[in-house]
């Protein structure tokens, strides 16, 4: 019998990367970098960039506002205008250590590998239905291991992982890998997994941002028909956007119709008549929205609206904080940029929100006082599209 040709033989990940990269594998211990989240981020990291700069509606109240009998009303009408529903996820795990030659030394550095799935539904005659979605392998490795330095390095690297052998039993699924993404290798406080987990978060946003868009040129968003999005808006403006008006122009467009809605939130970031008052949403009534902050920054050319809904009562619930979601918009047009948003859009759009809280997950899902169903049905959409834990690690 012939030997065995060992180039034919199936090459784990890891060794591509060790073979392009010129490091070294040492075939470490893999495992997974998420964990579970409590709904509030007490440490939450404070972002100085927008802060609070006043009322952002038309004719704020002076305090909470009941939606119930608004929220029975728009029930009673079957009236809709939540019709797209997005949700991105990420499963990250560290895969391998490897170690690069310095200068000095040789040094190991985490390789991280992330599935990143990004989906759409739509609700068409009371049921949902699959809009969009897109799901791909991100990796992030050191910037040591492009060692020329010359454009194009990581293109090519991409290229050579999806044509692996490995990566041939799933690529018939839709899975591929997208351009590895370099972490900064440079001293600071934070680990190498924190680094290589947040250029692969990015990645997901990245990709949220392109579904918009590609709502927005298709031409399915309007007043009629609203995208939610699950979590914080957190779409910041590129360079290009900064420099360009036409960019920016059209960056502000895409998201006239898009509410971001949070499930976690830090309550010390609300603000009541300029002064941090988490106190304020804790004692918000059921059925009840806070006054809309106009949130606005020195340093970039955007505002947000942003506000609180109670969708349960305390009673029901863990904590006082749990039943509550944030609601953010980017402020668009120049009437909302200088007045704020209408209030009367406020109050619709927290009414059918309220209209939207999950009827049936009790004991499922920790986080269920804070889902809106067709978020909850488009989230599990998005994770029956992974790979499981086994197989995906198999990978590498």
């Amino acid at each position: 019998m012939d030997a065995i040709d060992s180039n034919s033989k199936r090459k784990k990940i890891t060794q591509i990367l060790a073979e392009e990269t010129g490091g070294k594998s040492y075939k470490a211990h893999k495992y997974s970098l998420d964990s579970e989240r409590s709904s509030l981020e007490y440490n939450e990291a404070e972002d100085n960039t927008f802060v609070w700069k006043k009322r952002g509606e038309t004719e704020p109240p002076t305090s909470y506002k009941s939606l119930d009998k608004l929220a029975r009303l728009l029930a009673d009408r079957e009236e809709q205008v939540l019709t797209y529903f997005l949700d991105g996820s990420r499963h990250v795990y560290k895969v391998d250590d490897m170690a690069y030659q310095t200068s000095t030394r040789s040094v190991i550095y985490p390789t991280i590998a992330g599935q990143v799935g990004v989906g759409i539904c739509k609700r068409v005659n009371k049921k949902m239905a699959h809009e969009a979605l897109k799901r791909e392998i991100v990796l992030s490795i050191p910037s040591i291991a492009d060692a020329s330095g010359k454009g194009g390095f990581f293109e090519a690297l991409s290229v050579k992982l999806n044509e692996s052998k490995e990566l041939a039993r799933i690529k018939k699924c839709g899975w591929e890998f997208s351009t590895p993404i370099p972490y900064d290798v440079k001293y600071d406080e934070r680990k190498f997994e924190d680094r290589g987990t947040a250029r692969i978060q990015d990645a997901m946003i990245e990709r949220e941002k392109i579904m918009v868009k590609q709502l927005v040129r298709a031409g399915k968003l309007n007043q009629d028909n609203y995208l939610v999005k699950d979590g914080s808006l957190e779409y910041r403006l590129t360079k290009s956007d900064k420099d360009d008006d036409k960019s920016f122009q059209t960056f502000k467009q895409n998201y006239n119709w898009v509410i971001g809605l949070s499930k976690s939130f830090n309550p010390e970031a609300c603000f009541d008549k300029g002064k941090a008052n988490p106190g304020f949403i804790a004692e918000l009534p059921p059925y009840s929205r806070t006054p809309v902050a106009y949130y606005g920054s020195d340093k970039e050319p955007l505002a947000f609206a942003v506000w609180y809904v109670r969708l349960r009562d305390k009673k029901y619930t863990r904590t006082p904080f749990d039943g509550i979601v944030k609601v953010e918009k980017i402020l668009v047009r120049e009437e909302e940029l200088k007045n704020g948003m209408e209030t009367e859009t406020v109050d619709r759009l927290s009414a059918l929100f309220i209209n939207e809280r999950n009827p049936t997950c009790y004991g499922l899902d920790t986080r269920w006082a804070n889902h809106i169903y067709p978020i909850y049905l488009t989230e599990r959409f998005v994770k029956s599209q992974y790979l499981s834990t086994e197989s995906f690690l198999h990978l590498f």
